[in-house]
């Protein structure tokens, strides 16, 4: 499994607010056997994330998902359910209505995904893929060249951090959700601002993604979505056009064109939309396996080629099959870095075979790892003119 696989999803006419581009992606039938559920926290998003016994970071945390495989997902969890939270106030309703109830604060929360009893699990969307792109060569070099530091030989490439908006913050996103119409098999999107990738999200059930529709502007968003909603242009809206030669003499002949319309929009979609994110080959790190589905998170190539490139996590069944996917469009300067620390791991992270690989001077490497933020690594004289004495 190197490419991700949207089998069973079928691509329907782009909606347009603004800059914003949202594509409906349909189901011919729900994934069997998985349902996800949102599990919401305290209203001002802190939470600290315990990845082991000694490695903790905070960060902006609104909800978390539930994976539930047990086969009896008839409707949305109780948000907090599992935890450490207390619910508070009564509301009257049918079973199956969604329950509103406040929730004290929950702050901590243990590993990226843990397992709840039953067939649950609990997880952080985008942050199984932040941290996966944050680790990245984490532990900086493997081998004692004289151009490193000390610092770096002990500690890698401790802290890393990446800033990241919210998506109330990305222009026009709210709004198109707001005014987005649901198709009724609908089970995910693609969001485009000013028609540049930002994210994809699926689910396994239309249910679900009614759900966690609204849940997009909570998300994380990268800087170069955030440029592109602010200066961004207005894109242009989808339109069927019949010409006249086609001799619609019928209403049957009207929706038969109308047809042939969507196809042809779902293959330029597909085709070149998307082309960056279905068309990429990735690496992928598994992080959980329940029953027959798999939690993973994956990374690009980082091949510097001008494309878009994404992170993300995703659940597949045992077929290979997306039930699940989230994705985060990462900046050019971000697909630089990571392109960098590939090439410095795969030279063993000697200066001179990694600026052979990528065709510059040893001098112009160390300027790059400066420019990218990775000057701690270096000792403090490499890549300086040395000094001349005055004899």
């Amino acid at each position: 499994m190197n490419r991700l696989e949207l089998t069973g999803l079928t691509t329907r006419p782009a909606q347009v607010w603004g800059g914003v581009r949202l594509v409906p992606l349909v189901r011919e039938a729900p994934v069997e056997g998985l349902r996800l559920h949102r599990e919401v926290y305290d209203g001002l998003g802190a939470g600290i994330v315990e990845l082991d016994h000694r490695t903790q970071y905070i960060s902006y945390i609104p909800h978390g998902l539930v994976a539930d495989w047990s086969g009896g997902g008839e409707g949305p969890e109780v948000p907090g359910a599992g935890g450490q939270s207390a619910a508070y106030g009564t509301q009257l309703g049918g079973t199956r209505d969604v329950p509103h109830t406040a929730r004290l604060p929950r702050l901590a929360h243990h590993r990226l995904a843990k397992r709840r009893p039953g067939n649950r699990l609990r997880f952080l969307p985008l942050h199984l893929a932040l941290e996966g792109y944050l680790a990245l060569h984490f532990g900086g070099p493997s081998t004692a060249w004289e151009e490193w530091s000390r610092g770096a030989l002990r500690g890698g490439l401790s802290p890393r951090a990446e800033d990241t908006y919210l998506g109330w913050s990305v222009r026009g996103l709210g709004d198109a959700l707001r005014v987005f119409e649901i198709h009724p098999d609908q089970c995910g999107v693609m969001v485009y601002v000013s028609d540049a990738l930002a994210a994809a999200f699926v689910v396994p059930h239309p249910e679900d993604y009614r759900l966690l529709h609204a849940s997009l502007v909570e998300d994380l968003y990268g800087e170069l979505v955030h440029q592109y909603g602010l200066y961004g242009a207005p894109v242009p809206e989808f339109g069927a056009r019949i010409r006249d030669g086609e001799h619609i003499r019928t209403l049957a002949d009207l929706r038969a064109a109308a047809r042939g319309q969507e196809r042809a929009w779902a293959q330029a979609h597909d085709g070149l939309f998307a082309r960056e994110l279905l068309d990429s080959s990735y690496g992928f790190d598994r992080v959980y396996r329940m029953g027959s589905f798999t939690l993973w998170r994956f990374l690009p190539p980082f091949v510097r080629d001008g494309s878009g490139q994404h992170i993300g996590e995703t659940i597949t069944d045992h077929k290979g099959q997306v039930a699940y996917l989230k994705t985060f469009r990462l900046s050019d300067a971000q697909i630089r870095r990571g392109y960098l620390l590939h090439t410095l791991a795969g030279a063993d992270w000697e200066l001179s075979r990694a600026a052979g690989a990528l065709g510059v001077s040893r001098e112009e490497l160390v300027r790059r790892i400066r420019a990218a933020g990775f000057s701690e690594l270096l000792k403090g004289n490499v890549g300086r003119a040395p000094t001349r004495l005055p004899f």
